[in-house]
């Protein structure tokens, strides 16, 4: 095969990859693995015949109808004919016929409402965190185990159980291929946004491994925020966790420097942030607050996040209003974490000492032992207190728990800093 058309048929596939699964989804009444298998078909059936009758005008009608195709071809041979039709959506004899432009003539509006419920079965909370963002990246983002595996350190052998095991409990569960009732949409969309803030915060800040971070899973966060919007353009949160992923991803370029040595966040070069990113995120917080008050947990973070991107220099931040910003997420979502983050907040805007003693509360309510940006916190603001011994000890605890090395060099040559 010549490299051109195999880098097109990959290029179609990675397009048309989503939009395929989920519409077979629907066509096998949710049985995910059968969706996937049969686009895989189709995919093999546009390597052996594209090469010579050319890529079609529209690849992904003709993907459909390929695997379509294969559908009741497969379940013609299975002995109980009739019950097999009715699983498939009642196919006729009619439908055997499909073509190209049938497909085509689908409307946006039903693939748009496949997709968004593809994302919201690979979402589904019965899975656990680690499926649902295997399956999601998998199904929804096209990537294939290998690339998962490689994204997150984990052997391609696990994350393909992960996934296989996942599709087993969907469909044990019988599972619909649906969108939520309203009464269960706002926990379902609680996961789905979960989800992918999991996979961006992986990109941000690797929790394992030698990369300070891998840009691709943040950019494929952010893919499946977009996606979500459009589909869903009537859900704050939505829009919230959009906002707050493009703003956070503007300072990617500039959160390493010439040695790839880490550059934290007061001290960037303002002027390698990414401004199409940040605006682009402005505009996403704009349509978040104009859907919805009380602002939810995302787009409160987003915020927090605003109010960096629009101080042209660190010491032009409004950390009062930050500070404010954190009080309003404990209450929306209450969590040890977002305390640690309001108590450096709190140290910025009024002072190390007051924030000491919110931090030492954490560490006395065991809330996150085992985490290590809390001795982190802790050992900065007694390093801004001059207690220094007590500083190096928390910097080097801190150290010891990171399972990311270059976080460990960070944390250990802040130890280094407080021995003089």
């Amino acid at each position: 095969m010549e490299p051109a058309v195999r880098r097109s048929i990959d290029a179609v596939w990675r397009i048309e990859s989503t939009r395929l699964i989920a519409g077979l989804a629907r066509f096998t009444n949710g049985d995910l693995g059968r969706a996937e298998d049969l686009a895989q078909d189709a995919l093999v059936a546009a390597l052996e015949q594209w090469p010579d009758s050319g890529v079609p005008d529209n690849p992904g009608a003709w993907l459909m109808a390929a695997a379509r195709n294969q559908a009741i071809d497969g379940y013609r041979r299975e002995t109980n004919l009739q019950r097999k039709y009715q699983q498939i959506g009642h196919v006729t004899e009619t439908e055997t016929a499909s073509t190209e432009d049938e497909v085509v003539q689908s409307s946006t509006d039903v693939v748009g409402d496949d997709i968004l419920s593809l994302i919201f079965i690979t979402c589904h909370p019965l899975l656990s965190k680690e499926a649902r963002v295997s399956l999601t990246l998998r199904l929804v983002g096209g990537l294939s185990t290998e690339e998962i595996g490689r994204a997150f350190l984990v052997p391609k052998a696990t994350i393909a159980q992960r996934i296989t095991r996942a599709k087993r409990s969907l469909s044990e569960a019988r599972v619909p291929f649906e969108q939520p009732s309203p009464e269960d949409l706002e926990d379902r969309l609680s996961s789905v946004l979960e989800v992918i803030y999991l996979i961006f915060n992986e990109g941000y800040s690797a929790t394992v491994g030698e990369d300070w971070m891998r840009p691709a899973l943040c950019e494929e966060a952010m893919r499946l925020g977009r996606i979500l919007v459009t589909l869903a353009p009537e859900e704050p949160e939505a829009h919230g966790l959009l906002a707050l992923m493009e703003i956070q991803a503007s300072r990617l370029g500039a959160r390493t420097g010439s040695d790839g040595e880490p550059v934290l966040l007061l001290e960037q070069d303002r002027g390698r942030w990414d401004h199409l990113l940040i605006n682009r995120g402005l505009v996403a917080l704009q349509r978040a607050e104009e859907l919805r008050v009380p602002l939810g947990p995302y787009t409160l973070q987003a915020a927090i996040g605003a109010c960096h991107a629009r101080a042209r220099r660190a010491d032009e931040t409004d950390w009062k209003r930050i500070a404010a910003l954190y009080d309003a997420l404990a209450q929306a979502s209450p969590s040890p974490v977002v305390e640690l983050n309001r108590a450096m907040a709190v140290s910025m805007a009024f002072g190390p000492e007051e924030a000491l003693g919110l931090v030492d509360e954490l560490s006395d309510s065991g809330t996150l032992d085992g985490y290590h940006l809390l001795p982190g916190v802790r050992g900065d603001l007694l390093q801004k207190l001059g207690r220094y011994d007590e500083a190096k000890a928390e910097f080097e605890r801190a150290a010891a728990l990171t399972g990311n090395q270059v976080e460990r060099d960070v944390m250990l040559a802040r130890a280094g800093e407080c021995s003089g």
